[in-house]
């Protein structure tokens, strides 16, 4: 199995994925942090792809998305983004709409508690 039929498989088979550096418990980067940050906080269910645990899956997912940098979140096989479109995603209430219309389960609380935090 190639490094593209595991991350196909993961992908394929998880309502939610989150390809970062380092774990949802323990990320190793800021911006791992962050994105891993907000899906715990929305209660989500998800799966957590370490990809410095692997080089040929932390080369494998750039090509998959064709998207050139770590964390890349996934939701229900489709590619969503990096750090900053899930950021801008969450504070716009994009996130929300993607999660109710892809039937994923999530805080709806925890999301309006973020908006209000952030409103400047």
């Amino acid at each position: 199995m190639t490094a593209l039929d595991t991350i196909k498989d993961t992908v394929e088979k998880n309502d939610v994925v989150l390809f970062m550096k380092g774990t949802k418990m323990m990320p190793q980067c800021g911006f791992s942090s962050r994105v891993a940050g907000i899906l715990n906080y929305l209660g989500l269910d998800y799966a957590d792809v370490n990809v410095l645990a692997d080089a040929e899956i932390r080369q494998g997912i750039k090509d998959f998305s064709d998207w050139p940098t770590i964390p890349q979140l996934y939701v229900k096989g489709e590619f969503v983004g990096g750090c900053d479109i899930v950021t801008e995603m969450t504070l716009s209430g994009e996130l929300d709409q993607l999660f109710e219309a892809k039937g994923v389960s999530f805080d709806k609380a925890a999301a309006d508690k973020i908006r209000e935090a952030n409103q400047g």
